[in-house]
């Protein structure tokens, strides 16, 4: 029996980008092709085999902790950032100003993929996706500067909606218009109550 169930739910690549470095925040710049590894992208200020920890497994470990890094991609859904803009009043999102890598149109709900779901390319090339994204303020200090009186309120408006961390686990390309094949785990979903209880 297979443990990952391919679906019939394929996602195109309609943005690619990297955020070189982290001086200022996490504004990234657009990429036609990404060539991805088992450390994630060339290039990309969250690459790497290992992160430091932050505040987001502060419960699991002190911040600074060395851990494998499975934060290597941000991933989001086009038509949930069009509801954040519309949230904030913007007619859109860019995603430069969210640090993402890729945006995907197609693919319903993403922010709420099963973690160790795959997002698997026409060529092999393979992403697992890791937990949702929580929404922190550093995106929303880029929207404001592009966009004053808007970007306070992005922490609220991405709740539940800020897409998902991947990590590599089949290296190869990834191109912009691809279309990504979605496959979840067999398994169902945990009977063993609510987070934090």
């Amino acid at each position: 029996m297979v443990a990952l169930v391919p679906t019939d739910h394929y996602g195109t690549i309609t943005w690619m980008g990297r955020v070189p470095h982290r001086e200022g925040g996490l504004v990234g710049e657009a990429v036609a092709e990404m060539r991805l590894t088992f450390a994630g992208a060339a290039g990309e200020h969250h690459a790497g085999l290992t992160r430091l920890s932050c505040s987001r497994v502060t419960a699991q470990y002190p911040r600074g902790t060395e851990i494998r890094n499975t934060r290597q991609l941000s991933i989001v859904s086009a038509e949930e950032m069009a509801e954040i803009a519309a949230t904030l009043g913007l007619e859109a999102l860019e995603p430069t100003w969210l640090g993402a890598s890729l945006v995907i149109e197609g693919i319903p709900d993403l922010t709420h993929l099963p973690p160790s779901s795959r997002l698997q390319g026409e060529g092999g090339t393979t992403l697992t996706v890791d937990m949702l994204n929580e929404p922190c303020n550093i995106p929303a200090r880029a929207i404001e500067e592009a966009r004053p009186g808007h970007g306070r309120a992005f922490k609220a408006a991405a709740r539940g909606r800020r897409g998902v961390t991947a990590w590599v686990e089949r290296e190869g390309p990834l191109r912009l218009g691809e279309r990504l094949r979605l496959h979840v785990p067999a398994q169902r979903a945990w009977a063993g109550g609510e987070a934090g209880g």
